[in-house]
């Protein structure tokens, strides 16, 4: 009834709410994005390789990947409103002093900070949402509208960074920040009433944060160093360990814990475990594949950072158009259908892709994005209102965190594995390329004909990359036949979703 009550004037202006924290999750995700297009001018201006220049999206991840979880507990104990309000201001700091940042050290550390601060969205900016929209239909349709702003990000980062890096330089990325936060954080104070889980909390599991952040720690360096290290070497087996050490920690601290950060109890609603495993399958293959389109433009098609960002527009607005789309249809269709549907379609997608070739046109490439993004779209609402649906109300913002941490290590888990596809795959059609391949000419063209053969074996790499990612997302729809809601499980105001 507390929550209830300091969420009223929320209730009134529920819209200017949802556009508030649309914002604010655009904005955090933008810095993601743009911040890769700087990495060339940020290499030339410090004097550092390649490889160190990873440790700058490296270390993002790794603060990202922690905090997210510790944030949504702390959002549920301490007030939504205000740790949304303090990541927000952390974030406009953080930016700050990345953009004065004077050398590799000093920009990783203010990285770390950034990636701590905008951690603080996602679990919270969920929870505001769905205490907000107490309408099950509205809070779906919202939830849609919210996870667009994912993909709107993704599109306009090349489109706003490339301009500002080309006619300023690469500071103005993270300066741009600035003003932009300071309007969110005006939207925030505005519009955003606070309110806490309806449970008593006295204290904060500070050791469940301390193993959780180490076992996460461990396991997002070994997956974004892992190819550089070899994944058998001995500094990603010593990563293997103490992910295993600390993982184990963390589940002895929690089952022990009165009030944990995870609430293993999650884990026995069935409705929450197959809406994650449908999570991770899809995530990890779609952001696993899709990362690789930028590069085999840019590689290979010969398109700019802005051309490439051209590729994206209608991508994104598929997604705008689709995610309401498949919020309408709560209560409606069975969630397992809709969900089922969407995947299959995101999967169709992405094995268009699979027969990419150096020839191709844009429109080769925005087509099949066009439908995996329609597809995912569709379905985006139904995944994220199960799990609002399946928790108990008050721990909303933990299970929110849970499924934002889900998609983070799928993804990583996804890039990791089809890098590895895709360089293997190359060395292997060298190799049967070169084996089937005759040159009928003078030895003068010897440095052509190799270069052909690499050339081609590339390009085939790609193609093996995006009919892998495409089999597993298909595959792994039918794992949404799994998700159930017991009408036992649920409340009557959630009774809809469970007989749609």
């Amino acid at each position: 009834m507390a929550e209830q009550q300091e969420v009223g004037r929320g209730d009134k202006l529920r819209w200017w709410v949802l556009g508030t924290v649309i914002f604010g999750t655009f904005l955090g995700r933008l810095d993601q994005t743009v911040v890769n297009l700087a990495l060339p001018k940020i290499i030339s201006d410090f004097s550092i390789s390649v490889t160190d220049a990873a440790w700058i999206s490296t270390a993002y991840i790794l603060a990202n990947a922690v905090f997210v979880p510790v944030w949504g507990k702390l959002g549920d104990t301490a007030g939504r409103k205000r740790i949304y309000l303090v990541g927000f201001i952390g974030f406009i700091i953080a930016s700050a002093l990345c953009a004065v940042a004077w050398n590799l050290s000093s920009m990783i550390v203010f990285r770390i900070i950034q990636g701590f601060a905008v951690s603080a969205d996602y679990p919270t900016a969920m929870a505001i949402i769905a205490i907000t929209f107490r309408d099950m239909k509205e809070r779906a349709q919202a939830l849609g509208i919210w996870s667009s702003a994912f993909a709107a990000a993704s599109v306009f980062g090349p489109l706003i960074g490339g301009p500002l890096i080309d006619n300023f330089n690469w500071r103005a990325v993270f300066f741009i920040n600035i003003p932009l936060g300071i309007v969110g954080l005006f939207l925030a104070l505005t519009f955003i009433d606070e309110s806490v889980g309806e449970k008593k909390h006295v204290k904060f599991d500070w050791w469940g944060a301390v193993s959780l952040g180490a076992a996460l720690a461990f396991l997002t360096l070994v997956l974004d160093q892992g190819e550089a290290w070899g994944w058998l070497s001995a500094a990603s087996i010593a990563c293997y360990a103490l992910t295993i050490i600390c993982s184990a920690w963390f589940y002895f601290v929690e089952i022990r814990e009165p009030e944990p950060i995870v609430d293993f109890r999650f884990f026995k609603i069935g409705t929450f475990n197959s809406t994650m495993l449908n999570n991770f399958i899809v995530f990890m293959a779609l952001i696993g594949a899709i990362f690789l389109v930028p590069i085999f433009a840019e590689t290979f098609l010969g398109y700019d950072a802005t051309q490439t960002g051209y590729l994206f527009i209608p991508l994104a607005i598929a997604m705008l158009v689709a995610a309401p789309l498949g919020g309408r249809l709560i209560g409606r269709i069975k969630p397992s259908y809709v969900i089922f549907a969407s995947t299959l379609v995101c999967g169709i997608g992405i094995l268009m892709l699979g027969g990419i070739d150096a020839r191709w046109t844009s429109w080769d490439i925005i087509v099949p994005m066009c439908i995996m993004a329609f597809g995912m779209g569709f379905g985006m609402a139904q995944r994220t209102n199960l799990i609002a649906v399946a928790v108990p109300h008050e721990e909303i913002g933990e299970a929110s965190a849970l499924l934002a941490l889900v998609r983070n290590i799928s993804g990583a888990f996804g890039v990791a594995i089809f890098s590895t596809i895709l360089d293997n795959s190359v060395n292997a059609n060298v190799l049967q390329t070169a084996g089937h391949s005759f040159l009928n000419g003078s030895s003068a063209l010897i440095g052509q004909f190799a270069n052909l053969i690499i050339l081609k074996a590339q390009v085939a790499g790609y193609a093996t990359v995006f009919q892998v990612a495409a089999w597993i997302v298909i595959v792994g729809s039918f794992t949404s036949f799994l998700i159930n809601v017991p009408r036992e499980a649920v409340t009557s105001e959630h009774r809809v979703i469970a007989e749609g």
